[in-house]
């Protein structure tokens, strides 16, 4: 099953070229059967950009999370400290096999008519 997930347009460019090897999240889809994430890269690009499989989901504090996945982080300590700020928990989706595709999509490629602003099964 499959997921969209919108993310900065600076991030999900790091993911594609292989900088970025952890996508964060404040917290995380219900649904395990979730195997492949769809990235729709957020304004100003507006477009859905490409794919990858789910290595797994990392769960831990923050403090923790971040040794683990700094090396391939494609963030600073700084934006993970303020993004993480006041949460017990953080999650970590590692990215397996991308797929970038030739030409970006639109939303209404994947029948949807707006952008969520976390994700959205699809």
């Amino acid at each position: 099953m499959k997921v969209l997930l919108s993310i900065k347009p600076q991030f999900a460019i790091k993911i594609f070229d292989g900088t970025k090897k952890f996508e964060f999240r404040k917290s995380i889809f219900k649904n395990s059967n979730i195997n492949t994430v769809v990235v729709y890269a957020s304004s100003p690009m507006q477009k859905v950009i490409g794919e990858f499989t789910i290595d797994e989901i990392m769960e831990a504090s923050p403090n923790v999370l971040w040794e683990k996945t700094q090396k391939h982080s494609g963030i600073s300590k700084e934006f993970f400290d303020e993004y993480f700020f006041n949460r017990d928990r953080a999650f970590a989706i590692k990215v397996k096999d991308i797929m970038r595709y030739e030409e970006p999509k639109d939303l209404v490629d994947f029948d949807l008519n707006f952008a969520p602003q976390s994700f959205v099964y699809l």
